[in-house]
């Protein structure tokens, strides 16, 4: 891990090259996986404030998910999370016809009836968020699914902390998005310079 400003970085950030791919993937992230979207708890009242905005949008298979289990749930480890329905995908998807997962609350802020984008680990994903006893650590989330990323990401020689300039930007502000070009460069020299160790 390093430490940018107040925060601890995982080297996968500036190793790995990700962009999504969704005709590859078709939005498996929304699908795939034991519960919903991980939320922070300042989320929460924000979903149910615009659950009357967001439901036009949505299938009637989550609006009924919703509208049984709420705007978010708590999973099996504590954790507050999007519903699900019938225990699969997320509450808030939306299928398009050729397949593809797309979010409904985001197609809400794309149409500008909402001023909220999505769920940051959304936002953010790959990169899941670890809560430490006084920082935050940024992980990245190695799985199957995103395979298809990692070869376009590849191709396009796109690191992941590039990829995810927006959701960082919205997470921690501009200023500390700003460190990571120097820090991205400081560890491509660190492992250069020690390669033959």
């Amino acid at each position: 891990m390093i430490q940018v400003g107040e925060l601890l970085v995982s080297e996968d950030l500036f190793d790995v090259h990700f962009v999504c791919d969704l005709e590859a993937c078709k939005g498996a992230c929304c699908v795939e996986g034991d519960s919903g979207a991980p939320l922070r708890e300042d989320e929460l009242g924000i979903l149910e404030e615009i659950q009357h905005i967001v439901k036009p949008f949505l299938p009637e298979s989550g609006i009924k998910a919703l509208e049984k289990e709420g705007a978010w749930v708590m999973d099996s480890d504590g954790d507050f999370v999007t519903p699900l329905v019938d225990g699969k995908h997320c509450a808030y998807t939306v299928f398009s016809d050729d397949g593809k997962a797309h979010c409904g609350i985001e197609l809400a802020w794309k149409a500008g009836k909402s001023e909220f984008q999505k769920p940051l680990s959304c936002h953010l994903y790959p990169i899941r968020v670890q809560k430490l006893a006084d920082t935050e650590a940024l992980n990245y989330h190695a799985w199957s699914i995103c395979k298809p990323a990692c070869v376009c990401g590849s191709k396009l020689k796109m690191p992941l902390y590039k990829f995810l300039k927006e959701p960082l930007i919205r997470a921690y502000g501009a200023d500390w998005y700003s460190q990571l070009p120097d820090v991205a460069q400081a560890w491509e020299e660190y492992k250069r310079e020690n390669s033959g160790l």
